[in-house]
């Protein structure tokens, strides 16, 4: 009989996870649940469930391969309550054990479900050491800083895990190389594609459930070429570093019609669902650039969003609490456009990114950041109601990762506390950065009236609406100023062209 219940979540398929290590494996009882709760609480893509559905399973069967006692609770059981802290119970009630574990969920959400469990039963939720910075440490670091920027964090980071580091030095002498990131990309180039993976009895089960159970949610389920395991997770991320590794960073930034994937990983939902190792890979980039293999700008662009970016906005959102996504310090309340969903909209960059969404459940950071993030920060749409949307769509998204990427990147809602200035720009960076302006309906090039660049006028109309906060931060004053030279005929022009767009989004 089982002394002990430990509760594995659906982002915790790690095989040396902290709730497994230090019980005795032949009086634990391992129980992993689908529930309606965690399938629903935003609608989420069909191939992000289906994905992390099928991880499940499989990381079930790798338990249970290393002879560990696992109940695993599936969607479709009769019996299943649709909730986490239901299947606890139940379990407990069916298996007579007291004690359980389990290792901090990565969402305030879910910590507070399972807290709330501590009364009836003796319950230790563990840290998730998983992550290089625990939650002391960051908040260590950010106690007494006015401005708490990753550029800071992650040079501490690049010390403690010594990852590009020469002796007491960053590795070539400087800790950041962004400004080499910033090319835009080529038809002509060769690009390479993510490894894809046949779907297996497994996961053609899953998809015919999720294609039953939620078939009104967002997005298409097939293709469907996502890896399920570890093995297969591992394999894509070799692929990458052999295939896309050594161009990643001169074309991180890039954006071009109809190529999806350029020179990105595409592997982020694996690492944060547990499938791989966060030190284990950066070790692995690093190692190709010691080996020549790949330049030193797309090592450490790729270790600066790992051990950098990831564990910076992990910190964050834990430190600020559970309110942190519902901040709105621009007071932007425009409902959430039905383009978002149906990408029905003249805008070609945006109706590519939505699309490209829709199909993959996947953007590069650039897709998200500066087209549909940017849109919806000059349209003053409602954070919260785009966090949902992001946190809904991408089969990478959890709560910890999404949100301050969101409500404080992409929408400075948090006042500037995580961005040191609005991340907007006009219709010239979409251009610049990507072929999408060749084939849309409206002209960068045009400045006003009903064929110019909705991106050109909305960024003007954005400086007017916060004129004031905007004069007296650093990085954006000069834009203030020059916008206060326009004429006032110029000024009204960007109202009424900003005010007609917007009455007519829906």
């Amino acid at each position: 009989m089982a002394k002990t219940l430990v509760l594995i979540l659906g982002d915790q398929l790690t095989p040396g996870i902290s709730a497994l290590r230090d019980v005795d494996q032949a009086e634990t009882l391992v129980l992993m649940a689908e529930v309606a709760d965690e399938a629903g609480y935003v609608r989420h893509h069909k191939k992000k469930i289906a994905f992390l559905i099928s991880a499940m399973r499989h990381f079930a069967e790798e338990l249970r391969g290393a002879s560990w006692q696992v109940d695993y609770v599936r969607l479709d059981d009769a019996a299943n309550s649709g909730s986490l802290a239901g299947e606890v119970l139940r379990a407990v009630d069916r298996y007579g054990v007291f004690q359980v574990r389990v290792t901090e969920p990565g969402e305030w959400r879910v910590l507070h479900d399972l807290q709330a469990l501590d009364t009836a039963l003796d319950l230790q939720i563990l840290p998730d050491d998983r992550f290089i910075a625990s939650h002391a440490e960051f908040d260590g670091w950010a106690e007494g800083r006015k401005a708490l920027r990753m550029e800071y964090f992650y040079r501490e980071m690049r010390r403690k895990t010594g990852l590009l580091m020469d002796g007491d030095e960053p590795t070539g002498g400087q800790w950041n190389f962004d400004h080499d990131n910033r090319k835009a990309a080529a038809r002509d180039l060769l690009m390479p594609q993510p490894m894809r993976f046949a779907p297996d009895a497994i996961t053609r089960e899953v998809l015919d459930l999720v294609d039953a159970q939620f078939a009104d949610h967002f997005g298409t389920l097939e293709p469907f070429w996502f890896a399920t395991t570890r093995v297969d997770a591992e394999a894509a991320f070799a692929h990458f570093l052999k295939t896309a590794l050594p161009h990643f960073g001169d074309y991180q930034d890039a954006m071009l019609a109809g190529e999806k994937f350029l020179y990105h990983a595409v592997v982020s939902l694996y690492l944060n669902c547990g499938l791989l190792d966060p030190m284990a890979m950066c070790r692995a980039v690093e190692a190709e650039y010691r080996a020549g293999r790949a330049p030193l700008n797309a090592a450490e662009g790729f270790i600066r969003q790992i051990i950098g970016w990831r564990e910076y906005v992990r910190g964050i959102y834990w430190r600020e609490g559970p309110d942190y996504v519902r901040r709105n310090a621009l007071g932007a309340t425009h409902p959430l456009p039905d383009f978002y969903w149906s990408a029905d909209t003249k805008m070609a960059c945006v109706k590519a990114c939505v699309e490209q969404t829709r199909d993959e459940a996947y953007a590069h950071h650039i897709q998200r950041l500066m087209v549909t993030g940017n849109f919806a920060l000059l349209a003053g749409i409602d954070p919260h109601e785009l966090h949902e949307w992001y946190l809904a769509v991408y089969a990478d998204a959890y709560e910890w990762v999404e949100a301050p990427n969101t409500v404080g990147m992409s929408q400075f809602a948090d006042g500037g506390l995580l961005a040191s200035k609005p991340y907007v720009a006009s219709g010239a960076y979409i251009d610049r950065m990507s072929d999408y302006c060749r084939g849309c309906a409206y002209d960068v090039k045009a400045k006003a009236g009903p064929k110019a660049c909705p991106f050109n006028y909305l960024y003007w109309d954005f400086i007017a609406r916060h004129h004031d906060r905007l004069k007296v931060n650093p990085r954006m004053a000069q834009m203030v100023r020059s916008y206060d030279r326009f004429s006032e005929e110029r000024k009204a022009e960007i109202e009424s062209d900003s005010a007609r767009f917007l009455a007519d989004l829906s």
